[in-house]
């Protein structure tokens, strides 16, 4: 019988005859984090220079764009990752084999009281909410946690003060508990431990936002805006599920449910204002992104017509309004004829056979869409069908992609998660 020879060892390759910052200025101007991922396999010498700290930091102000890996339900679906053929694949699902999404390490509540929910995530922070369930008695604003998946290291943020909520909303300003939500303010350079958090609230006759800084620690009051001041109204019965936004260019827009305006937080200034939209606008979803150049991409869908969208470019905000610029049809297969006048010949299909498609989210260059049958019924925010799907529009390219399954899905509102492989990844918290 032979002898087995033993396994020889696994070691690395001599040091490369470059010298070690003339390699490093190589990697760190790698256009794109794939990329990187790809050359840093090619040894283990490269592969530490990539992970060390300080190259981390350098390469995402170099480049900022991270890698869509997943979305998060604030029905608590858990962790959808990225599926092939998406190009993400692969370090998605080795994301998701290192993260935690499943918030059971987060402070208990009583079961009865409400769940947490994710409501935003950005730089590898996960915000999240305690949502109250519909039979709590709201008597103060939701509790906030700002954790790090991969960690498991969470930081609870302190309560608003009554002292500053109070003169914003009035005596009676714990009716505004039930229509809050939050969300990280992507607007300074917060890779390291710092981030800041704007919480908002709105009811019947105003909006309050509030901005927490972790540098400081502490709650400020940041501005208010009635609805008659806007000319806009209230619509009862819209839960904040109904208010997704979109960030572009240091702004802050939601479609206000019933109204033919969007309502605009500037983040730099502070200050809350109106803008307004086409004639006949009320019904339809309107999100907002960053077309490049300072222009301004919108992409609207009526409710009435759930097969297709219909998507513009706007030279700056003041041309929202106009009716009668050239619009592109975004269709889903089976939508039939759309004869409008004002509307381009180029149509773009997406690679699935749904009916009926929904925004559910915009973020980072991307209009997140959910295709589903017209048989899925709908309870409390969620789409139940035989098959549902999320799709990713990119504006750049008008690209329709399927980015993974719904298992259940949600209709009105998913988080995106853009990040790096465990090994490119600083802690967060």
């Amino acid at each position: 019988m032979g002898q087995v020879q033993p396994v020889p060892r696994s070691w690395d390759p001599p040091s490369p005859s470059l010298p070690e910052p003339l390699i490093e200025e190589i990697l760190v101007r790698i256009a794109t984090p794939r990329d990187l991922i790809r050359a840093s396999a090619a040894c283990t010498y490269f592969l530490r220079l990539v992970a060390n700290d300080s190259f981390l930091r350098r390469y995402r102000i170099l480049h900022p764009s991270q890698l869509l890996l997943g979305i998060l339900s604030p029905a608590a679906v858990g962790f959808l990752q990225a599926e092939a053929p998406n190009p993400n694949a692969s370090v998605a699902k080795a994301f998701d084999r290192k993260a935690v999404f499943s918030l059971d390490y987060l402070p208990p509540r009583e079961p009865s009281s409400g769940d947490w929910s994710p409501r935003d995530a950005r730089d590898g922070r996960l915000l999240i909410m305690f949502l109250l369930s519909e039979e709590a008695d709201f008597t103060t604003l939701p509790e906030l946690v700002v954790a790090d998946p991969l960690t498991r290291g969470c930081t609870m943020l302190p309560p608003i003060p009554e002292s500053i909520v109070a003169p914003f909303l009035g005596a009676d300003w714990c009716v505004f508990a039930e229509n809050s939500d939050a969300f990280f303010d992507p607007s300074g350079d917060y890779e390291d431990a710092h981030f800041r958090v704007i919480g908002w609230t709105r009811h019947r006759t105003l909006a309050v936002a509030f901005v927490y800084s972790s540098h400081s620690g502490t709650w400020t009051a940041g501005t208010r805006a009635f609805w008659s001041d806007l000319g806009l109204h209230y619509e009862y019965g819209m839960t904040p599920d109904d208010w997704w936004l979109s960030y572009v260019y240091g702004c802050f827009y939601w479609k206000v449910p019933g109204n033919n305006k969007l309502l605009k937080l500037d983040v730099n200034r502070m200050e809350f204002s109106a803008v307004g939209l086409p004639p006949n606008h009320e019904l339809r979803e309107v999100a907002v992104a960053e077309a490049g150049e300072g222009r301004f991409g919108i992409v609207i869908r009526h409710r009435d017509r759930p097969e297709y969208l219909r998507y513009s470019i706007r030279q700056n905000e003041g041309e929202i309004s106009n009716e009668h610029l050239m619009e592109t049809a975004i269709m889903l297969p089976s939508a039939g004829e759309i004869c409008n006048e004002h509307l381009m010949e180029t149509t773009i299909l997406p690679p699935s056979a749904y009916d009926k498609c929904r925004i559910v989210a915009v973020a980072d260059g991307y209009i997140f869409l959910l295709g589903y049958q017209s048989l899925s019924r709908r309870t409390r925010g969620v789409c139940t069908g035989e098959s549902s799907a999320f799709y990713t529009l990119e504006i750049k390219t008008l690209k329709v992609e399927r980015f993974c399954w719904t298992r259940g899905g949600l209709c009105s509102r998913i988080v995106p998660y853009f990040g790096f492989p465990p090994f490119m990844s600083l802690r967060r918290i």
